[in-house]
């Protein structure tokens, strides 16, 4: 009995040194760290449409399939559409923040209600048209003078392989874009940030857009421009 007990207090030790990296490690995924938001604008005139909510002001712009960043890159994503959505508030007000409390309706062959969408989830989808417009050239050079021949009737030539991404690229594009993310949880007044929602067809559809909101300030409806 002695010696098992011995033993299961060994084995017990290195399990819980072999934890603690892992838990540190976790930590530190940037998906994990908040979302940063943008620059609010002058005031909320500046965007598309404004509604009041109690005392705050919801503000909010579509931009479609395309979410701009900061730096001044742009990205795509077909899955999923962004607004621009700032909130303002006399001095000193602060609001509990959620992008849960927003949806969006879209008016194309019916009236569809969208949920607005964690950042992270528009990653699968997001794409950097600068970047394969540069692949797409360097792959035209490459078929039309350089490709290899198969041995095959007429000396056709393989089809070139797809080029990916490189991961570090990737991962720049997915912070760049988390940093755009409306900044969520109790904050100071102006925030803003972009909203996701689930959307694959094309904005030209579109007849009409309204972003709701509900939540701790209030209702406040938007009637946005596709």
């Amino acid at each position: 009995m002695r010696i098992s007990s011995a033993f299961g207090t060994v084995v017990l030790i290195p399990a819980l040194c072999l934890c603690a990296p892992g838990q540190n490690t976790q930590s530190k995924d940037p998906q994990a760290s908040e979302a940063k938001g943008i620059p609010p604008r002058a005031a909320p005139a500046d965007y598309q449409a404004q509604a009041p909510a109690g005392t705050v002001t919801v503000a909010a712009e579509f931009i479609g399939h395309s979410i701009p960043t900061p730096d001044g890159s742009t990205y795509t994503t077909e899955d999923y559409v962004a607004v621009e959505t700032g909130l303002f508030g006399p001095s000193g007000a602060r609001l509990k923040i959620s992008i849960d409390n927003f949806s969006l309706r879209v008016y194309a062959k019916k009236m569809t209600s969208l949920p607005s969408q964690p950042f992270g989830m528009v990653f699968r989808s997001l794409k950097d048209p600068v970047w394969e417009d540069s692949v797409a050239v360097e792959a035209k050079a490459a078929k039309s003078g350089n490709g290899i021949s198969t041995g095959g009737k007429g000396g056709e030539k393989e089809p070139a392989a797809p080029v990916h991404m490189p991961l570090e690229l990737q991962r720049a594009m997915q912070q760049r874009v988390q940093k755009t993310a409306l900044p969520e949880g109790d904050r100071a007044l102006p925030q803003a940030g972009l909203i996701f929602f689930p959307y694959r067809g094309k904005v030209a559809g579109i007849h009409s857009i309204e972003l709701v909101y509900t939540g701790p300030a209030g209702t406040a409806t938007l009637t946005l421009q596709p």
